[in-house]
């Protein structure tokens, strides 16, 4: 653990290159959403031509979830020693070559390869570039990491229309290829010309009213804290009912028999599960830097708590109401608005807590809980089959519920006694906090 107390010289690059670079990311982040948010689209064409069944097509998901998140550590640790531009070039052929795979898997198999290759692909992708956020912008990390998130998050809103209609007209596969060929191409070109700071980049002050440490832990010193293993709890409560719902939601639509059903909103009229899908891909993007936004000014575990309550009401929404269309596409757009802050709160949090020096693979190691998460992901097939999706949703309501209230009573105060105290601060019952004077 090293401090890191002085502010350090602006890195050479100029101000506004930073913001470059963050915007670099946000197209490489979008580029490979589809191969999460899109997947729902392609499930039940699969089981169709296949009836390899929803459980076992599912599989799929979780082992690319899984090697998406687990190998982040791993992939962030060749990102501190070569770079952001090789890892992020490297992404860019794995997610072609899965999406490539998918479009000839004859066998759940290789099905399950692709999904690997994919996972390791947009694992490459993903923690580099928010983690290359959070080195670029120490002081609007809420907003650096939610506005790179939401490239992920609402990547797909452009294009699940294209590639619902290219499913339609000239099937899945076409749809696999073409577009696995065309998202891998722009995430190699633009991974050659991302780079991180030279030099640390310095706090401003006036962001210090969050509980930022001083200091930089190292991932093996992170590991042995109690409030990291906590936010890993949290987000695993917080990611298995949004990761259930995103691979699930058009099985969900179908079986409610609601997919086709046309919706009339503000003057667009769309099948429900196609405006439910592009709602829910929009409100999950724009979520992602609002709530960052949010979480800079008010605090992250704040944030949390007003999220993920009302992650729990729509749920609850969806629990009662869900087979009415127009419930079903409000109600999933605003739980997917607040669902997807997780994805930048947690890596503003792991920054605020544990440092930045060696913030890439520390918030990869906070985000395998959504490989965690992942396993529960067909769970929600077996249980959905046994008593029905209100169960699915019962227990996702419970989830964030419970996600909510360890945010405030819980994370709250544990992270800021441990920011203090690796701060230097004592902080006495009748005497305010003062920092320790070096022996």
């Amino acid at each position: 653990m090293s401090n890191t107390g002085v502010a350090q010289p602006v890195a050479a690059e100029g101000k506004g290159f930073r913001w470059l670079q963050l915007a670099m990311g946000i197209v490489c982040m979008a580029m490979i959403a589809n191969l999460q948010y899109g997947w729902t689209l392609f499930v039940d064409p699969i089981d169709a031509q296949f009836h390899w069944g929803r459980a076992a097509i599912q599989l799929a998901f979780t082992l690319f979830v899984v090697t998406e998140t687990w190998l982040v550590p791993v992939e962030a640790w060749f990102v501190d020693r070569y770079g952001p531009r090789v890892v992020v070039m490297f992404g860019g052929v794995m997610v072609a070559l899965a999406w490539i795979l998918n479009s000839y898997a004859d066998s759940i198999a290789l099905l399950y390869a692709a999904a690997v290759i994919g996972g390791i692909g947009a694992g490459s992708v993903y923690g580099t570039c928010v983690g290359n956020a959070l080195k670029w912008f120490p002081d609007r990390r809420g907003l650096a990491a939610g506005a790179t998130a939401a490239g992920f998050g609402a990547g797909a809103a452009i294009t699940v229309v294209p590639i619902a209609h290219m499913i339609a007209a000239s099937g899945y596969q076409t749809a696999f290829f073409d577009f696995g060929i065309g998202q891998g191409i722009i995430v190699f070109l633009l991974g050659f010309f991302l780079r991180k700071p030279s030099v640390a980049m310095p706090v401003k002050k006036k962001q210090l009213n969050l509980p930022q440490t001083t200091a930089n832990f190292t991932p093996g010193q992170t590991l042995k804290t109690p409030i990291f293993w906590t936010l890993y709890l949290t987000f695993v409560l917080v990611a298995s009912g949004g990761l259930m719902a995103t691979a699930q939601i058009a099985p969900i639509a179908h079986d409610f028999k609601i997919a086709d059903v046309p919706v009339n909103l503000l003057g667009l009229q769309m099948a429900a599960l196609t405006m439910a899908i592009s709602l829910d891909r929009i409100f999950d993007g724009f979520g992602r830097p609002l709530f960052g936004f949010i979480s800079d000014n008010i605090g992250r575990e704040n944030t949390m708590f007003i999220a993920f309550g009302t992650a729990a009401v729509m749920l609850l929404l969806l629990f009662n109401y869900g087979q009415t269309p127009i419930v079903f596409v409000l109600a999933t757009a605003v739980y997917f608005g607040v669902f997807g802050e997780i994805y930048s709160l947690f890596p503003a949090t792991s920054g605020d807590t544990f440092g930045a020096k060696f913030a890439t693979t520390n918030n990869g190691m906070l985000y395998t809980a959504k490989g965690t998460a992942a396993l529960l992901v067909p769970f929600g097939s077996i249980i959905a089959k046994q008593y029905g999706w209100q169960a699915v949703f019962a227990i996702a309501v419970a989830f964030n519920a419970i996600a909510a209230l360890l945010a405030i009573f819980v994370i709250k105060p544990m992270r800021r006694a441990f920011v203090d105290k690796s701060n230097g601060v004592v902080v006495d019952a009748p005497v305010a906090a003062r920092k320790v004077s070096a022996a």
